[in-house]
């Protein structure tokens, strides 16, 4: 018997909210039943946009009171990802949170207990896990391929940024303070959680070297774990698209490569080095992984499997989010909260 669809309320129809939208057009998984945008020239495009069934409305109460809505996408600005995930949650609907979850971690404690006492799935929109490449990379980390993880590079840059309108919030120093760790850098982050557990402690340096945004355009980061493994993260929003992820081990190591940025992905091209081997490259054709996260959040909903992205690793990243954007103010090495198992 067919698994019947996650009836959502997609909130925010920015850049983002339409991609999503578009995304799950064809999905068998989810159906966007409303979608919420208070503002009203992006709430005109949802209406011009309407699929068959769909309701546009202004009001995201008015989704939360909506018993033919199962769930919520939060496609919105950081700062109300924390109320909005506990109300829905309150209401019993299931959360998918577009990153970062919150800006704090007393924010991100207070939304994920919430949803922890309302027994609603709580997914989160770190969709670069979800291609194949990097489960494959998982993969045979644990496999031991590589040996112990000493050292991971990565960078994710792009200048997409560049044609926003200068109002436009990701851009302001209040809402997006630390520009290129909420727009690029925080998928990254995450992937280090991902591979080597919660971090410790971060070193960051933010600049504005190739634009005018006030709240940077170059970001480095260093992330210590437990045992010594360190992560060094580049987050740039100046520069055309890169997108790179490498993993050093003590017998090996393996590098992947993005031919496009992840938003219209065209594959990716991975190198591995193993000890006393050839070099060799591969190709991985090109996957959904944006609409791959939010079908394994579907899956979560209807109780035929769980979701992959565990609350503590959830909590970790916004632990790791507070600290590098407290050390880019401070240029000072900050220690990182650290999350308790779930």
């Amino acid at each position: 018997m067919a698994q019947a669809p996650v009836r959502v309320a997609v909130v925010g129809y920015g850049w983002w909210g339409k991609t999503i939208a578009r995304t799950l057009g064809d999905s068998a998984l989810l159906k966007v039943g409303m979608v919420v945008e208070p503002d009203a020239a992006p709430r005109a495009v949802a209406q011009a946009d309407a699929g068959a069934g769909m309701v546009v409305t202004d009001n995201f109460e008015a989704a939360l009171a909506d018993t033919s809505i199962e769930a919520v996408i939060l496609t919105t600005p950081h700062r109300f990802h924390a109320k909005q995930i506990t109300d829905a949650a309150r209401a019993g609907k299931h959360v998918f949170c577009e990153k970062p979850l919150c800006t704090t971690y007393a924010d991100a404690k207070a939304a994920v207990d919430a949803t922890r006492a309302a027994k609603v799935v709580l997914g989160i929109g770190h969709e670069r896990r979800f291609e194949p490449a990097v489960i494959e990379l998982r993969r045979r980390i644990a496999a031991g391929d590589i040996g112990t993880v000493l050292q991971i590079e990565a960078n994710f840059d792009q200048d997409k940024f560049l044609a926003l309108p200068p109002d436009n919030w990701r851009l302001s120093t209040e809402l997006a303070p630390v520009g290129p760790l909420s727009g690029t850098g925080i998928h990254l982050v995450d992937l280090a959680i991902a591979i080597l557990g919660p971090a410790e402690s971060v070193w960051a340096r933010l600049s504005t070297r190739g634009t005018s945004f006030v709240n940077g355009d170059t970001l480095g980061i260093m992330l210590g774990f437990a045992g010594g493994a360190t992560a060094l993260i580049s987050a740039i929003l100046a520069t055309p698209f890169d997108g790179r992820l490498a993993v050093y081990g003590s017998t090996g190591w393996i590098e992947i490569r993005d031919r496009t940025h992840p938003e219209h992905p065209t594959g990716w091209d991975i190198t591995t080095c193993l000890r006393g081997q050839e070099r060799h490259t591969s190709f991985a054709p090109p996957a959904p992984a944006v609409r791959a996260n939010l079908e394994a959040f579907a899956q979560a909903v209807r109780g035929v499997a769980p979701y992959p992205v565990s609350h503590r690793e959830m909590l970790a990243n916004v632990a790791a989010f507070e600290a590098i954007t407290r050390s880019a103010q401070s240029r000072q090495i900050e220690a990182i909260s650290q999350p308790a198992p779930d």
